[in-house]
């Protein structure tokens, strides 16, 4: 668990800078995927599924 929240700081810093600088190629490609692969199975992916389910449920309802 260490382990895979402290790579998914560095590869969400990195993904960070990479936006900020708008340095994005297959380099950030590549680490945007990695920082998603790293983020699901971090603590985090259950509440972040719950939001983007709800997002999703209210986008639905306007239209």
């Amino acid at each position: 668990m260490i382990v895979s929240l402290s790579t998914v700081l560095l590869l969400g810093a990195l993904l960070a800078l990479m936006l900020r600088n708008r340095h994005l190629g297959p380099g950030g490609a590549t680490i945007a995927a990695l920082f998603g692969f790293c983020l699901a199975s971090t603590g985090a992916a259950p509440t972040i599924n719950d939001a983007l389910q709800s997002l999703a449920d209210s986008l639905s309802h306007i239209g």
